[in-house]
């Protein structure tokens, strides 16, 4: 148990079910490499009596074969020659070697990457249903553990079944990428220390991911690792692009050409402007897609304060996907020293910004902490008024809208030391402010919230405009 990092709440619920007297069906997903096999196996390790994965693009001869492979592993001397020629035939086997297990123990049975064992006309989903229906929802002690990196096909084949699974999941589980401090933790644990600072650099280019975090070499630099990492011909994210995408999504070309055009955009897009972006998108394929993709964490729709849905924005949240277009897409030669020659340029400080802003929005909770309205009701926002010909054009990226009756405008700034506000844009904050009180029309009150790395410096347009503020520390709390 020690060896986990984090996950604190997904282990009170495996916990729940190590508990329960019931027989559990748990859904477990969420994107590519972020954790989920490790969690289970590591967790359940002494209760797992079956587990078997799913290959990727495989035909049904060779994911029964795999199948049989796997019982004759687990349970030795007991499995007869030939694969089973179904998976009805397959699961009567299971069946077979679950009733010959005399211990009171739980058990756990795992599939991993379930939706790959589902190849075309396989006959896999309703066999599977039937094993559930007819044999394991009988069984106390029991713990069937369905897990997949295609997260719509869990969601729609399993969560939200309307045939033999409908209703029969018990628990679930999506597994998000680690938070900065669980990132802290992970890499504290291989000795692996670096300043706070640091680490947000780090996170800005891999997110939470625990398979890029694993890469990241003791005694190198992050800027170092990042080089080898991501540049050199054989650095384990050089690839990953191409990889990801295909892993996740039947249609995967759909999903790259929103990620593609939400890259392009620091502020985020609206579904209208996505349609007219996409040469592969209808209306139907845009909204099943931006599902899928805000479902799998690589996406976050950002509702408008004036609750107007088709204003709502779309933003690219996945670091990696954003660093890929970015630094990696289409670069014509990976230099030695080619991050490092970057990170001096105007189009990296423009990244730093974007990036920044979006690992607050995913660390909101921290925010509200450390404004000390934790327990505090809140909705959080955007707001945008589009310009004109007489007046500019206003956009706030997060609005913190409190029960308490009062909206924090959130201002978020990257910057490697501490951020002035000097005379312009004092004007801009303030213009902001009364803009967005004028417009909105709110009767709250309204308090501008400085979010950056290492504060605001203390001077008179500080004294005059700035609330509060949240630090780079905070969000590591």
């Amino acid at each position: 148990m020690n060896i986990l990092t984090g996950r604190e709440d997904e282990k009170e619920v495996l916990k729940d079910l190590l508990r329960s007297e019931k027989p559990e069906l748990l859904a477990i997903y969420g994107r590519r490499r972020v954790g989920k096999t490790f969690l289970i196996k590591t967790f359940y390790q002494e209760h797992i009596v079956f587990s078997c994965t799913g290959e990727y693009k495989a035909d049904t001869a060779t994911q029964l074969a795999n199948f049989k492979e796997k019982l004759a592993l687990w349970f030795p001397g007991k499995v007869q020659a030939d694969a089973p020629q179904t998976w009805q035939q397959a699961f009567i086997l299971l069946r077979g070697m679950l009733l010959s297990i005399k211990s009171r123990k739980k058990k756990v049975v795992f599939f991993d990457e379930l939706p790959w064992m589902d190849s075309h006309k396989s006959g896999f989903l309703s066999a599977f249903g039937y094993f559930w229906n007819a044999y394991a929802a009988d069984i106390p002690g029991i713990i069937v553990v369905v897990c997949g990196s295609a997260t719509s096909w869990i969601i729609d084949k399993i969560v939200n079944d309307k045939g033999g699974l409908h209703n029969r999941i018990t628990r679930r589980i999506r597994l998000l990428p680690f938070s900065l401090k669980e990132t802290e933790q992970f890499l504290l644990s291989k000795n692996i220390q670096y300043s706070r600072y640091e680490l947000l650099q780090l996170y800005m280019v891999m997110g939470g991911i625990p398979a890029y975090l694993n890469e990241v070499k003791r005694g190198k630099s992050v800027a170092q690792n990042i080089q080898s990492i991501c540049f050199s011909k054989d650095g384990v994210l050089a690839g990953e692009f191409n990889n990801l995408y295909a892993a996740l999504f039947k249609y995967p070309d759909r999903h790259i050409q929103v990620i593609s055009a939400l890259a392009k955009n620091n502020k985020g897009l609206t579904r209208t402007k996505l349609l007219s972006a996409g040469k592969l998108l209808s209306g139907g394929t845009l909204t099943k897609t931006l599902t899928e993709l805000t479902e799998s964490g690589f996406v976050e729709k950002t509702y408008p304060f004036d609750k107007k849905e088709k204003e709502s924005l779309y933003r690219l949240i996945d670091e990696f996907s954003l660093f890929y277009f970015r630094f990696i897409h289409h670069q014509k030669s990976r230099l030695k020293d080619q991050w490092l020659t970057r990170q001096a340029t105007p189009h990296y400080q423009s990244w730093c910004g974007y990036a920044f802003e979006n690992i607050c929005i995913k660390h909101i909770g921290q925010i509200k902490r450390a404004l000390q309205i934790g327990a505090v009701q809140t909705g959080v926002s955007s707001w945008v008024l589009a310009g004109n010909r007489t007046e500019k054009g206003v956009q706030i990226d997060l609005l913190i809208d409190r029960a308490d009756h009062i909206i924090n405008i959130c201002e978020v700034k990257y910057s490697n030391k501490k951020f002035i506000i000097d005379k312009r844009y004092a004007g801009e904050l303030k213009a902001k402010k009364e803009v967005f009180h004028m417009r909105s029309k709110s009767n709250k009150t309204i308090h501008l919230t400085m979010v950056t790395t290492y504060g605001v410096k203390d001077n008179d347009y500080k004294m005059q405009l700035a609330d509060s503020e949240v630090q780079m520390e905070d969000l590591f709390r």
